[in-house]
Order: structure tokens, then sequence, then C-alpha cells
């Protein structure tokens, strides 16, 4: 009786609304829209190619040349370096490194102390290894040879040498094209400037 009631009580709603001239309104079904969401959003592939322009300090040494020892720790010296690299994959890379340098030297004797100004170039080649300790900071290090041309007018020195290079630093990406970076280096060629420590930016193409 009661389901008898209701259906009059529907038909008789609906018919109301047509013969007033109403229409009666579909009912809307909405889907739910998914949204992909990337897991692997800010993750990119770096460039293969890169170049790195990073100011010099000298920490300065000593040396013994002849008779005298030439002493570049009174002062730090300075100069620029500039790499260029190229990614091999799995963190590794290979790279050309250019520096050119500044110290004061101090030729000491038994009888007197010479103020000179040491100036020197290297080359480089090197394989760098490079481990992604976050999506941002890297940890690197470097093994290579090199080339060193080094020359103090004042005391009449001007030489070649050659041998193995180490560093180590970290890298901060900006972003993808950009990072800030700093490095330590040793040189196994003995001279008065001494180790060096470098800051600069690097740029992915």
């Amino acid at each position: 009786m009661k389901k008898a009631l209701v259906a009059a009580a529907l038909s008789a709603h609906l018919t109301t609304q047509l013969f007033a001239g109403g229409d009666i309104a579909p009912v809307e079904v909405n889907e739910p829209v998914l949204e992909e969401v990337s897991h692997a959003q800010g993750d990119h592939e770096e460039s293969k190619f890169y170049v790195v322009v990073a100011g010099m300090t000298l920490l300065g040494d000593e040396i013994r040349h002849g008779e005298a020892l030439l002493d570049g720790n009174d002062e730090y010296g300075y100069g620029f370096g500039i790499d260029i690299g190229y990614r091999l994959g799995n963190g590794f890379a290979l790279e050309y490194d250019y520096t050119y340098g500044r110290n004061t030297v101090y030729e000491i004797t038994a009888d007197e102390k010479i103020k000179a100004r040491s100036t020197y170039h290297t080359s480089a080649l090197d394989i760098v290894y490079t481990y992604e300790a976050t999506h941002k900071l890297g940890i690197f290090g470097k093994v290579g040879y090199e080339f060193e041309w080094e020359k103090i007018s004042e005391l009449d020195i001007d030489e070649r040498e050659d041998d193995f290079v180490f560093g180590a630093g970290i890298e901060y990406a900006l972003n993808t094209k950009y990072k800030l970076l700093a490095e330590y280096e040793h040189s196994l060629i003995e001279g008065p400037h001494g180790d060096a420590i470098l800051a600069g930016i690097m740029y992915n193409f």
C-alpha cells in the first residue's frame, strides 16, 4: 500500500512539471578526474658538457732551490682556474683544467733575503668522480696529470715540470644550469705557490 502511495505521488509530481512547461533536469554524473602526479618532479638528466670558472687562493710553501730557500708562505697568492668537462656517465667525467696564479716569494740565503714575484700556468687532464649526496649536493674527487710553467724573473727562474695532481670538493646545484663549487687542490709538483683553494660557478650546457 505504501509503495503504491509513493509511486502515485511521484507520478503526480512529474505530471505537474510537464503540464507547467517545466523540464526535468537530467541527473549529472561527475566522474572523478585522476591527476597524473610525476614522482620525478625536479629530476633531470644533466647535460654532457660543462664549464667551471673559479677564483683561486694559493696557500704558499717552502722549497729548496740550490743553496737558497724559496719561501712563499708570507703572503697568500691569487689567480683563477677554468675547467671544461665532459660527463661520461655513472658519476664520472673527463676534465681539462687551466690555472694561472701569482704569489710573492722570498729567496732566503745565509747572507740576504730577496723579494720576488712568481707567476705560473698549469694545464691538466683529469678524471673526476662525483657522488650525489642529495638532489642538490655533490661531493667529488679528481686525479690527473698536469704540466706547470713557473717563472720568477728577479731570480732568473724559468722552469717547466709535470706530475700528478689531486683535488676534492663539493658542488651545490642552484638549478638545472648552474652550480656553486669549492675545491681543494694538491700537486706533486713542488713550488713556492703551494696548494690551492678554488671557489666558483659551474655552467651546464
